[in-house]
């Protein structure tokens, strides 16, 4: 008695997703802005002084959002309960970094929020750790 010929199956044609239109690809393939003139106005600064900010840079806010600060304002104060670097406030408000550093800039110098540099550790361990190490191994 032979098994059963098993057939094999053919692959089903896949459609071809939608194009989008022509004015939302760019030549270059990147992404554009959805809004560029929106990110004009976050960005818009009187003297145009930036902050020294790192990707890097720990942003705490000092206070709650006022009730006429901007939404992107609204939102960094929100989110900056806690620590939060400058590349995560990026992300999360989906802004891009140089937006973002002025921004920034704008609430440090209403004294809303306090940027700091990250806190970096120490690239020696400490002496009475390796010694308890040590010690642990030895009565091994």
């Amino acid at each position: 008695m032979t098994p059963p010929r098993r057939k094999r199956r053919q692959p089903q044609p896949v459609a071809p997703p939608p194009s989008p239109p022509p004015s939302a690809q760019p030549a270059g393939g990147q992404e554009t802005p959805r809004n560029p003139e929106r990110l004009y106005t976050i960005a818009g600064s009187a003297d145009g002084a930036r902050a020294e900010l790192d990707l890097v840079t720990l942003v705490v806010a000092r206070s709650s959002p006022q009730p006429s600060a901007s939404p992107e304002e609204a939102d960094v104060l929100r989110l900056c309960v806690a620590p939060l670097s400058v590349a995560e406030l990026s992300a999360y408000l989906r802004l891009p970094f140089s937006a973002m550093t002025v921004l920034i800039t704008e609430l440090i110098g209403a004294e809303l929020v306090q940027a700091r540099a990250p806190i970096v550790r120490r690239s020696v361990p400490d002496r009475s750790l390796l010694e308890a190490v040590m010690h642990g191994l030895q009565r091994l």
